[in-house]
């Protein structure tokens, strides 16, 4: 008879259910009697009665709330608000916020024990993730743990965490007792934009859906792929392969879906779901020992949008969040039947916003043919896939998005000049779509106004163009600067490096509208073998550059040091050559802690097409203040 791993063992003893166990914008409580739901761009929180499947009430949360989880049957309620740095607890008894804890940036996942006594909560810059006391209300440790931190889920008997990471879907478990990473699942190097990870109730398995994006291929049908990744997490046999990547297109008869955001398990483990967020489709599939997964039927359209799904407890129903439609949808087990629709909020900021999101996030006609491909599947949420492409004018980093609205012209080589020229990229051959406007299109970006052509296009501009700029964590706090970067403010600003001679103004560029030719520089990187545009550049804002992950157009600085020293041959990228290390260093925490004061919302640069931003945010008497130390 053949021994059971320990490990297995546990997990086969820890069958029993309890919320929160994996990162989600939907939790259900163990009693299936309240479903909680995170409204990202509302930035509100909702709770919904499963009983009469009617919303109880919305609370205010702030700018992006991430992930929700119950505190066993509740009332207690926690929920990650992205932008403002808090996780939020709310009473759904008493319909309102009781807490307010301010934890390091960017909080994303959390999860919670099943004693109610801890949950867990990662951040996607820099990759850490804080243990939250829960009865005291406060971070009780943080974890070092990898890069970009989002998908979290706990293990069946609570001794393990894992998490992964962002930009390379990399898996990572955390032993509790220690807070130490003791074990990893390496992806290969295409893997791309891991969210969410789901642990099997019974087997040593783990699920994570995310994207495969090869950056060498610049065409519609081949650049980037749905992929699901399966993990054995304990091997029984020395070697044996312990992550498989399912293409799910082909898995699927090449039924094509876009974007895969979130899965979710039934309680038995017997059925796995996926939501597609680019196509609004959902799959659901067998697990099964031997291949990992195995089909029942074609992937199929639900809603507007889906970011989230979970299971009904007793595995007799399916929440799907449709974010675009604002409302979760409540099907059958086997996914194909629609149950109910519960609206959980109402249509927020503007409705060119509204419709512009629409088509960045659609991976189907008119943006796309062979449906593969959406604006954000490279600009998540308007933050770059960390990715630098084989473009045809040469290798491209993908830039955040952040602040766009004052610093056109676009793209390293500032071949545009309004966001609605990337119509010109819709109907070519990276998208291949049917296009937003009717009109031909004629000469090149520069060349031709696309702006006007269509409502939809316009659209299209407004939401991109709208993506905030947010402080840098590596601060003090607004306004104010730690000692090393006020140092590195003072070489920043000297007539002797001449970084202000192109990283002037308030979004440190001198990007401009204003004349033609645009005012492009030779910064000494412009002789790469596929350099078609080069050696001029436009000049990049310097606004959270600090999570940029490399630097430079292509992408050749691993390190912000770098640019001053490996790849900074003559002086061409600012007189940097004379700076000691200890200057050198200094510079650098400056740049980090850009921006450390709100930019305007309005400069002679700012363009017409965007929204303003705005997220209702709760009042408490209490606010607890973390010991801010840069990371």
């Amino acid at each position: 008879m053949r021994a059971i791993p320990i490990l297995s063992l546990l997990f086969l003893l820890s069958n029993t259910s309890s919320a929160g166990t994996s990162n989600s914008l939907l939790d259900v409580t163990p009693d299936d009697k309240r479903l909680a739901v995170a409204n990202t761009d509302s930035g509100t929180v909702t709770i919904v009665d499963l009983q009469t499947r009617k919303a109880l009430c919305e609370l205010p949360a702030g700018d992006h709330p991430e992930g929700v989880a119950w505190v066993g049957n509740g009332p207690l309620l926690l929920a990650t608000v992205y932008g403002d740095d808090r996780v939020i607890f709310y009473d759904a008894e008493q319909r309102k916020c009781v807490k307010i804890l301010k934890v390091a940036d960017e909080p994303y996942g959390v999860v919670t024990t099943k004693d109610g006594k801890y949950a867990y909560v990662t951040h996607d810059y820099p990759g850490t993730v804080s243990e939250i006391d829960v009865t005291n209300r406060k971070v009780s440790r943080t974890f070092a743990v990898g890069q970009g931190c989002r998908g979290v889920a706990l293990s069946p008997d609570e001794t393990r965490l894992y998490v992964t990471e962002f930009h390379t879907a990399k898996l990572l478990a955390v032993e509790l007792a220690s807070g130490n990473v003791i074990d990893a699942w390496t992806a290969v190097g295409s893997d791309n934009l891991a969210r969410n990870i789901v642990i099997h109730p019974t087997k040593p398995r783990a699920y994570a859906p995310h994207l495969r994006s090869m950056t060498d291929i610049f065409n519609a049908r081949g650049s980037i792929a749905p992929h699901l990744s399966v993990f054995d997490l304990v091997p029984e046999k020395p070697g044996e392969r312990r992550r498989q990547s399912i293409a799910m297109d082909t898995f699927n008869g090449v039924y094509v879906m876009s974007n895969p955001w979130e899965a979710a398990l039934s309680p038995d483990g017997n059925l796995l779901y996926i939501v597609y967020a680019g196509t609004d489709d959902m799959s659901v599939v067998r697990t099964d020992d031997e291949r990992g997964i195995r089909r029942i039927n074609l992937p199929y359209r639900v809603g507007k949008h889906p970011r989230a799904v979970r299971t009904s407890p007793d595995g007799k129903e399916v929440y799907i969040y449709n974010t675009l439609d604002y409302e979760v949808a409540v099907h059958e087990a086997t996914g194909r039947r629609k149950l109910a629709a519960i609206p959980v909020t109402s249509p927020p900021q503007s409705e060119s916003w509204r419709r512009g999101k629409e088509l960045f996030q659609l991976a189907r006609q008119p943006m796309t043919g062979p449906k593969w491909i959406a604006c954000a599947s490279c600009h998540p949420d308007g933050l770059s896939d960390g990715r630098v492409w084989q473009n045809p004018e040469g290798d491209r980093r993908t830039p955040n998005l952040f602040g766009l609205a004052h610093t056109h012209p676009l793209h390293w080589s500032a071949d545009r000049d309004e966001v609605q020229d990337f119509e010109f990229t819709i109907r070519g051959p990276l998208m291949k779509g049917r296009g937003l406007a009717s009109q031909p299109l004629k000469g090149n970006e520069l060349a031709q106004h696309t702006a006007g052509l269509s409502a939809d296009l316009d659209a299209l501009a407004d939401y991109t163009n709208s993506f905030p700029v947010r402080l840098s964590p590596h601060i003090p706090g607004p306004g104010k600067l730690f000692p090393d970067a006020e140092r590195g403010k003072a070489i920043f600003f000297s007539a002797k490096t001449k970084c202000t001679e192109c990283h002037t103004g308030p979004y440190f560029t001198d990007s401009s509208l204003a004349a033609k030719p645009f005012h492009l520089h030779d910064v000494g990187t412009g002789g790469a073998p596929r350099e078609k545009n080069g050696p001029k550049y436009d000049t990049p804002t310097l606004l959270g550059t600090y999570r940029a992950g490399s630097w430079l157009h292509d992408g050749r600085a691993k390190s912000l040091s770098e640019v001053f020293t490996v790849h900074n041959k003559g002086d061409k990228h600012g007189t940097t050559s004379h700076l000691t290390k200890g200057e050198r260093n200094d510079l650098v925490a400056f740049l980090k802690s850009l921006p450390y004061v709100e930019p305007p919302s309005v400069t002679p640069n700012t363009v017409k097409f965007r929204t303003v931003l705005k997220y209702p945010r709760p009042k408490v008497d209490e606010v607890y203040n973390a010991t801010s130390t840069r990371r």
